[in-house]
């Protein structure tokens, strides 16, 4: 291939090789020159080992570095692992952003408590509609999902045509908006299409997800069994699941609360969007109270085992609205997010404990994933006839196993890369042509900072041995004016006085020890005693702790 021969390429930088964090760029044109359009730009959720890190996203330092090659964003959908990192990392790419109505609107929310709400040029592209982004031509195929307005891409560019699933089910009744336009997804068969570029989170499922519709006459027949008060906990942005509890509990005569901000958001923008038309309105948790137990149901945030959702709040008993008590329910109608078993599991045993029924997917059928099994991959890949399967948004072993069922459709090419891959869908025969530095970024307090950095590194490690500072006063001539003090936090136990004493004679001891040179070198000095006590800490009790000294000179 000739140095100036325009090429399409794919390139994923978050949710290939894990589920969550999306960031996906396609380019074209010539090497090094290729023009480039980003689909998505979400988040993930920490799972509880770097504290003080409860969002995690991907590093887009690669196409920072040719920023005057990005075109513009492009959002399949509104959930938070597709478009959560927007108001994050927007600055750093200053782009145009594009997003059906539904989408828009949730990404305005999130830009306005940003302080970007009047900066980001975001263009509302309305669904099935057609429009460009650099030299990319592009039209949405309307999708079911559980969020309104789940969209699929088709890409057109003059090396071929491709399509970008986004997240999608082949759902008949999915309660909230319109079915799979599945004579679109024929007619890109019939046009001819070059790749595809597709969910795998489910590969592994057999049949079908399963219905929305269904599910409500599930979810209506198990509350009307139960006698005390029920609280179903689901993702805020599963729209058509809030309208499908909500209708199961008015089937039972149970009026329905919303505990968690982020639910009350999706619930404002889905009415406005012509959601929910026949749903009363819901209560606020502050009324919860006034109600009996056996006719109120309550809808909350904290499916996945999140520390700060109204769920956690709620089991831990410090929620200042909402209270359980013995033989209440609580059902998970959600699946766990790989990752998050331990945290999950953490809650539903603390709620077992207090005497509270817990109920999932195992137990009961209180959910349908929003995701395709494999006989909708199946049908997928007979409507589209790819000749290259590009497998994303799932573990490598479920992109593995995505590549092999697409060879099993007749599929003539499959590219398994994980983050960082660089894949050439065309000229030529599909290749990987490059493995690029990726990395995660963290959302810690108000500020990104590099998941590797210093300063999460810095507090793995006080984490896992904890911190020593000790302050030495010395007088001109680098003696010792006063007792060396310690400060500890995660080393010493109550009664470790002896030990404590032991730490603090090794200061005194790397002071005396020092040469009439290293006296008068505050640096040397303050090394000298770092050295000793973090060696004595090693020593005696197998643990190396952060160690800093605190030397104060007289004058």
């Amino acid at each position: 291939m000739s140095a100036d021969t325009d090429q399409l390429l794919f390139l994923p930088l978050g949710g290939a090789g894990e589920i969550g964090m999306n960031l996906n760029l396609y380019g074209y044109g010539p090497p090094d020159k290729e023009r480039w359009m980003m689909v998505d730009l979400g988040i993930t959720f920490g799972d509880g080992a770097v504290p003080g890190v409860d969002v995690v996203m991907a590093d887009p330092a690669f196409i920072e570095e040719r920023i005057d090659q990005l075109d513009g964003l492009v959002l399949t959908h509104a959930h938070e692992d597709h478009l959560g990192a927007v108001a994050h990392l927007w600055e750093r790419l200053r782009c145009p952003v594009y997003a059906t109505p539904f989408t828009a609107e949730i990404l305005g929310h999130k830009l306005a408590e940003a302080g970007l709400d009047d900066r980001v040029p975001v263009t509302i592209v309305p669904l099935k509609g057609k429009f460009s982004v650099g030299p990319f031509d592009l039209e949405l195929i309307t999708l079911t999902h559980s969020i309104p307005e789940p969209n699929a891409i088709v890409i057109r560019t003059p090396a071929g045509m491709v399509l970008h699933t986004g997240d999608w089910k082949f759902d008949p009744d999915p309660v909230v908006g319109e079915v799979s336009d599945e004579a679109a997804l024929k007619a890109l068969g019939a046009e001819g299409t070059l790749a595809i570029v597709c969910d795998s989170t489910n590969v592994f499922s057999e049949g079908t997800s399963g219905s929305e519709g269904d599910l409500l006459e599930s979810l209506t027949q198990l509350i009307g069994t139960l006698q005390k008060r029920v609280v179903v906990a689901c993702f805020a942005s599963n729209v058509a699941r809030m309208e499908t509890i909500a209708a199961a509990a008015a089937a039972n005569d149970r009026d329905v609360v919303l505990a968690g901000r982020a639910l009350w958001r999706f619930n404002e923008v889905g009415r406005n969007h012509g959601c929910l038309t026949n749903t009363p309105t819901f209560l606020e948790a502050e009324n919860a109270g006034f109600l009996p137990r056996d006719k109120t149901l309550i809808i909350c945030t904290g499916s996945q085992g999140e520390p700060r959702a109204a769920l956690a709040r709620i089991a831990s008993g410090n929620h200042p609205h909402i209270t359980l008590e013995p033989d209440d329910t609580v059902i998970f109608s959600a699946r766990a997010i790989p990752g998050n078993e331990k945290s999950i599991g953490h809650m539903q045993n603390k709620l077992i404990r207090a005497g509270i029924q817990v109920m999932t997917e195992k137990d009961h059928f209180v959910h349908v994933s929003g995701h395709p099994a494999r006989d909708e991959l199946i049908r997928m890949y007979q409507h589209v006839q790819p000749k290259i399967a590009i497998p994303v948004h799932g573990e490598l072993r479920h992109m593995a196993e995505h590549a092999r069922l697409a060879h099993d459709c007749q599929v003539t090419s499959t590219l398994v890369g994980e983050n960082g891959t660089m894949m050439r869908i065309a000229p030529g025969e599909p290749a990987i042509v490059d493995l690029v530095p990726y990395g995660r970024l963290a959302l810690e307090g108000n500020r990104v900072v590099p998941l590797d950095g210093e300063l999460i590194r810095g507090r793995k490690r006080a984490l896992w041995n904890g911190t020593v500072i000790v302050t030495v006063i010395l007088d001109k001539g680098g003696k010792l004016a006063a007792e060396p003090m310690l400060t500890s936090t995660g080393v010493l136990d109550d009664g470790d006085a002896e030990l404590e004493e032991a730490a603090l004679n090794a200061a005194r001891q790397a002071v005396l020890e020092l040469d009439a040179k290293e006296r008068a070198d505050d640096a040397a000095a303050n090394e000298a005693v770092r050295r000793a006590v973090r060696r004595f800490f090693r020593d005696q009790l197998d643990k190396s702790p952060i160690t800093g000294v605190h030397l104060i000179r007289l004058e």
